[in-house]
């Protein structure tokens, strides 16, 4: 347990500034999350280094397709939620109480590091499973010291998050996969209970900073699926940068939510759809990887083939200067790890189609090759 940064203090209530519920908690009392709780006056973070698990992921798991294809992430998770989504895959960890080991930064990295040792694909950690951002003090601690050991850190967040503390831990998060979970008010106030323009927000803020973004929009059968909400989602996010991967992932049954799983051919529409306003869309959860390869935007020719979390490049090329066109008139490659917070890798640090020449928006070298 650790005293939480980001509250302020009126006699003996405290008001958290972490997320934009803004908890306000007397003497005892725990926010929405169940894990930042007052004592005596002082907001404490209950979970500090408490993990309900951790394992060695594929990066694509992530999913982060962008992110070192074929890479792994010593990935790190905790207890409960800042949301309360009725159709939670990871509820037994993000809505209840569930069994957990103390393991210390100092701890994580060096498992980071000793798992880098026997495979160099690890390139670092992520932070994920349950959510996060709740889980603030512990992952700016183990972040700032994976740093020093030449590690990623990577975030699989919801994004609800208020912009002081995300401006913190983005001086030390290399990537992450933004949930967004729908495009309407109306879905996050009655399946999620919390809001939608805080996580457009903290998508649009990380993507100025400079870090690597991908988002993960989970289609539920008649909640947030239409044609309509999908051309919104797509405009949105291709006005930020039309090189934002975008994950279509299917919905089954969860928690408490027992509706039909997503029809196939409902993502392979919002895909196809999708990939008129940006250049990479895939599609998680199907059976058979299909949606899952990376393309070139230009010319359609095959740059990564994936079966499963097996991670072949076939058809890239090192990066060198690029000639002609780029990935949009006046628009800049963002999505990377330059040499300033705030910019991303200029098109000649891009590796190329091997066909065409044209950039492919990817973060890292792929681990594996074709």
């Amino acid at each position: 347990m650790r005293e939480a940064a980001f509250y302020t203090r009126e006699g003996e209530v405290v008001t958290c500034g972490l997320c934009p519920r803004r908890c306000r908690l007397k003497e005892g009392a725990r926010g929405f999350c169940r894990v930042r709780r007052n004592l005596e006056g002082r907001l404490y973070a209950t979970s500090y280094a408490e993990c309900t698990s951790f394992a060695v992921d594929p990066t694509e798991k992530k999913p982060l397709y962008h992110f070192y294809p074929g890479s792994t992430l010593l990935s790190l998770g905790t207890v409960r939620c800042n949301l309360a989504c009725a159709f939670c895959q990871n509820w037994t960890i993000s809505q209840a109480d569930a069994p957990t080991q103390t393991v210390e930064p100092r701890e994580a990295v060096a498992m980071a590091v000793s798992q880098r040792r026997r495979d160099p694909s690890c390139v670092g950690l992520a932070f994920t499973y349950s959510e996060p951002t709740i889980w603030f003090e512990y992952v700016m601690d183990t972040a700032r010291l994976a740093r020093t050991q030449g590690l990623k850190n990577v975030l699989v967040t919801n994004g609800y998050i208020n912009p002081e503390p995300l401006e913190q831990l983005l001086k030390v998060v290399d990537a992450m996969n933004i949930d967004v979970k729908a495009f309407t008010a109306e879905f996050y106030r009655n399946l999620c209970h919390g809001e939608l323009e805080p996580v457009l927000d903290t998508v649009a803020r990380a993507k100025s900073a400079g870090c690597h973004v991908e988002v993960t929009n989970l289609l539920i059968p008649g909640l947030n699926d239409s044609p309509e909400e999908v051309e919104a989602l797509t405009d949105w996010l291709g006005s930020l940068g039309r090189e934002i991967p975008l994950h279509f992932s299917r919905y089954f049954p969860h928690h408490r939510l027992a509706l039909e799983p997503t029809p196939v051919e409902t993502l392979e529409r919002a895909r196809s759809q999708a990939k008129k306003k940006l250049y990479y869309v895939y599609v998680g959860n199907v059976w058979g990887g299909r949606g899952s390869d990376t393309h070139c935007y230009r010319c359609g020719a095959l740059v990564i083939r994936r079966s499963g979390f097996t991670v072949r490049a076939v058809g890239l090329k090192p990066p060198e200067p690029a000639r002609g066109e780029g990935p949009a008139q006046g628009e800049k490659a963002t999505q990377g790890d330059g040499p300033a917070r705030g910019e991303g890798p200029a098109e000649d640090a891009l590796p190329a189609c091997a066909a065409c020449g044209a950039p492919i928006h990817i973060v890292g070298r792929a681990m594996a090759g074709g």
